[in-house]
């Protein structure tokens, strides 16, 4: 069995955005949790910086990755991300 991959995505809300941010990543919470190959999905903010928001994503392969960013709300979010935020992500596999 493949280890689990982990995604963390780090986003900065562009000036004035710092609520539609939040809205459309609560918004992919529920939706992105009950997809089959996911394993955790959760969403942080930086206590230093409260307009950078975390999200710490765990899937069971590939194939539920592939199918995360095939979905609708994934489709949503990538559509609006971009005028919302800066954005980081990184794919990370297991060392130890």
């Amino acid at each position: 069995m493949p280890a689990p991959l982990k995604i963390v995505a780090i986003l900065t809300a562009r000036p004035g955005k710092a609520e539609a941010l939040r809205a459309l990543l609560d918004a992919m919470l529920a939706p992105s949790r009950a997809e089959p190959g996911n394993l955790r999905y959760d969403l942080w903010r930086d206590q230093a910086e409260p307009t950078r928001f975390v999200l710490d994503e765990l899937y069971v392969d590939d194939a539920a990755i592939a199918a995360h960013r095939a979905s609708p709300h994934f489709q949503t979010y990538l559509a609006t991300i971009s005028d919302l935020a800066e954005r980081s992500a990184f794919v990370l596999d297991a060392i130890a």
